[in-house]
């Protein structure tokens, strides 16, 4: 019976190139999730720099209330200087009222650090806001392309399935098994080309016996190493 190794050959080459379409559909979705956590990575930076603004002016505002109160605790003592009736207790309520005028004046340079900082973590802010957004715009395009090549290959390894299906049918069904068995076997390499004499899978030998079989394609034979099906390569002409 002659073998049509045409037909075995093209089911091995669409099977691999549904095995090759496959494996980089497979790793699309993890592209797209590495994007879309750059994306996430970029405005989250812009998220702590507000969260610094914010707790800069939470801090602003504790250092206001602490002024406030010291002024208050002033003003109680310059009315309490009026009542008093020793120049030691004047004295006292002075180094009271000149201590808390340096509490202001420090909490007052703490407050001008703190504006200083927020100049720095505005800028920061729009730093890292112009930085996210242009990472949006342009991992948004890789998004999008990589989407389409997702449809694309999807597509293609549809058609690969039906031009399968549409062949099968033309090969014995014997022979059909025979591939599918080895195609298990062998990670999806069934059939081997015979280069030089040699298995170019396996790399062994081929007795010249074996070899002027295989020019007669009559039949089926396996390479005795590696199991799977021997074909000779046929030249351009």
């Amino acid at each position: 019976m002659d073998i049509d190794f045409d037909k075995l050959i093209s089911l091995q080459s669409i099977d691999e190139e549904i095995r090759q379409t496959t494996l980089i559909l497979e790793k699309i979705p993890f592209q797209l999730k590495a994007i879309d956590a750059n994306i996430e990575n970029q405005f989250k930076a812009v998220s702590q720099a507000k969260d610094k603004l914010a707790q800069n002016q939470k801090r602003r505002r504790v250092l206001e209330g602490e002024i406030q109160d010291v002024k208050a605790r002033i003003d109680k003592y310059k009315h309490q200087l009026g009542g008093v009736k020793t120049n030691k207790e004047y004295s006292a309520l002075l180094s009271e009222i000149k201590e808390a005028q340096s509490r202001i004046d420090q909490k007052e340079e703490e407050i001008i650090n703190e504006m200083l900082d927020a100049d720095d973590i505005g800028e920061e802010i729009r730093r890292t806001e112009s930085k996210a957004n242009e990472a949006k715009l342009k991992f948004g395009k890789d998004k999008e392309e990589l989407i389409h090549k997702r449809d694309e290959l999807e597509e293609k390894k549809k058609e690969l399935k039906q031009k399968k299906e549409a062949l099968i049918p033309l090969i014995p069904k014997e022979q059909v098994d025979l591939y599918l068995e080895i195609f298990m076997k062998k990670n999806g390499t069934p059939l081997s080309p015979v280069t030089d004499d040699f298995c170019s899978l396996c790399q062994i030998r081929i007795r010249p016996q074996v070899l002027n079989e295989l020019k007669e394609e009559n039949q089926i034979i396996l390479c005795e190493n590696c199991g799977r099906i021997l074909y000779i390569k046929k030249r351009p002409s």
